[in-house]
């Protein structure tokens, strides 16, 4: 086994470091030193889920530098900067993973943390580390030009929001909305802009115009001004939801255009929709979550090419508390970033 530093859960609320335990390498394996490592809404529910006595280390959206190869690696070398993302391995033989969907896996994909290892049944341990091993089928090439801190979001923040934004067809021409201006849908605004889609905020608040002008959108409607909202009926061909809280979909649902998509991203709980909201327009209600390899690989190519990359405030491992209790606030624009450098 390989020792590294982490933080590991110590209740709902905070983390301690600790030693922690790695695989050694398997023939396919890759070790990466983590040096950036983001921070998800997701990591703020698995601590509120979490039970003390199981090991818990959050963290699946990180950047490093490999550190060793297993015999059978071609793909990457010692010193090569990769990315890995919320997906650490899959079944590789049902029809999603054969179709490059492996965030679809039949049997469930094996996640980066809170994930059951598939050869030794060991549960797997995030990215709040220094070292991660992974399979090199699952670590991405970071191409050049990408600052890894900002990289690291993209890793499940931006593959969450290209995942529909690619397979809706969004591009030159298209109309597309983006329901809150978190972690999530800044990046949903770039990516959209980028495209070539003329591109909408939908924010609670104005306070957020200026930003939503910077990041290239051309408008904020305010969802809580019944006028504004009235007026953007049947606009948009895409509405990307990235509202993280339980909320009534039906105002979303009436900004979409005939034949348009609400593409449901933020809220992944029960939610109810009345059949008419649909049929008005021919609307239609979809999800989408992280992405597969194929998927994957191009976002990163697409965000380096057009030089996107997250909105980060990075903060040393070590205010890892702070920064879980300040997401926890939704006091981030628009994505905290952990420096594991701290942690040698």
């Amino acid at each position: 086994m390989r020792t590294t530093t982490g933080w590991r859960a110590a209740g709902p609320a905070t983390l301690r470091r600790t030693d922690i335990q790695r695989r050694d390498l398997r023939p396919d394996d890759i070790a990466v030193r983590v040096d950036y490592c983001g921070v998800c809404h997701s990591d703020l529910h698995a601590l509120r889920d979490h039970d003390r006595h199981a090991l818990l280390v959050p963290g699946h959206e990180f950047t490093g530098v490999v550190t060793a190869t297993g015999p059978e690696v071609t793909a990457f070398s010692i010193g090569d900067h990769v990315a890995v993302g919320n997906i650490v391995d899959s079944c590789g033989t049902c029809g999603m993973c054969r179709a490059g969907q492996e965030n679809f896996c039949h049997s469930f994909p094996t996640l980066t943390y809170g994930g059951t290892d598939r050869q030794d049944g060991s549960t797997t341990l995030g990215g709040f580390s220094r070292e991660y091993v992974v399979r090199d089928a699952f670590a991405y090439p970071l191409p050049s030009g990408l600052d890894p801190a900002a990289a690291a979001p993209l890793l499940c923040a931006g593959v969450t929001v290209w995942e529909p934004l690619h397979s809706l067809g969004v591009g030159p021409g298209s109309r597309i909305a983006v329901a809150g201006l978190g972690g999530l849908g800044h990046l949903a605004v770039k990516m959209a802009v980028a495209l070539g889609a003329t591109t909408t905020v939908i924010s609670r608040t104005q306070d957020k115009r200026d930003d939503a002008g910077r990041l290239g959108a051309r408008d904020l409607i305010d969802s809580t001004d019944t006028q504004q909202m009235a007026a953007a009926r049947d606009t948009f061909d895409v509405v990307i939801d990235t509202i993280s809280a339980p909320h009534d979909l039906a105002p979303y649902l009436k900004l979409v255009a005939m034949d348009g998509t609400l593409s449901l991203l933020g809220y992944l709980g029960q939610v109810t929709v009345e059949a008419t909201d649909l049929l008005i327009g021919r609307k239609k209600l979809s999800s989408a979550g992280s992405g597969g390899r194929p998927a994957t690989a191009r976002m990163l190519q697409f965000c380096a090419d057009n030089g996107i990359a997250a909105d980060v405030e990075v903060l040393p491992s070590a205010q890892v508390d702070t920064a879980l209790d300040r997401l926890r606030r939704n006091d981030v624009r628009y994505r905290f970033v952990l420096d594991m450098s701290d942690l040698d």
